[in-house]
């Protein structure tokens, strides 16, 4: 299912779901339980986590490769369609000009690690 979103919208709280689990995977190297989730998230039951993924899963967000409890990733989408892409772009792509204006060896460390920043999210700057 690695197609674009059916309904690209999600709310508030699933953005915030999807920010958490791509980088629980990007950090883990597998998806998070349901119980990962919902404590991370401060979520009252487990069943809101299944009905925020499962909504997630409809449109095109998620996936679930087989029933196994680790088994959530992300769909493959354009950046532009990440929930973490847009505002974290911008705030890198600022700080990284800012930093360039400076010469110094910390600024260099630190437009270094901005760069690490945008691999690990896939972001071009």
């Amino acid at each position: 299912m690695n197609a674009s979103p059916q309904n690209p919208r999600a709310t508030k709280k699933q953005h915030e779901l999807l920010s958490f689990i791509d980088g629980f995977i990007k950090g883990n190297g597998y998806g998070p339980s349901y119980r990962e989730v919902m404590r991370a998230l401060e979520y009252k039951s487990v069943s809101t986590v299944a009905a925020h993924i499962n909504s997630l899963i409809a449109k095109g967000y998620l996936e679930k490769t087989d029933t196994s409890a680790r088994s959530l990733r992300m769909a493959h989408m354009p950046e532009s369609e990440q929930p973490h892409s847009a505002w974290l772009r911008q705030a890198l792509r600022q700080k990284r000009t800012t930093l360039r204006t400076v010469d110094t060896a910390t600024s260099r460390e630190q437009v270094a690690a901005i760069d690490t920043v945008a691999r690990l999210f896939d972001i071009t700057l």
